[in-house]
């Protein structure tokens, strides 16, 4: 599953250099997941970076898009040329 960020958003600039994939940027009022690029960390990391950081819990877990541990992987690999 990808991830998103609520509009609880503060605007605090944690979550952008945490992720690994380049996933997160200042959107128009808040910061954005791009949903393609979001691999919940699975392959850097064991936990989602941007949502240890982010001190107001606004990043949850998008339902709108599901992906099991081996999708998120394969996406790990194809965005770090392992695919």
């Amino acid at each position: 599953m990808a991830l998103f960020i609520t509009d609880e958003c503060i605007n605090c600039d944690v979550c952008e250099p945490e992720c690994p994939n380049g996933a997160i940027s200042q959107g128009e009022e808040i910061y954005d997941i791009e949903p393609d690029l979001c691999t919940e960390c699975v392959g850097h990391f064991a936990e989602s970076q941007c949502i240890e950081v982010c001190p107001v819990d606004c990043i949850l877990i998008d339902p709108n898009r599901k992906e099991t541990q081996d999708e998120l992987m394969a996406k790990y690999k194809v965005l770090v040329g392992k695919a």
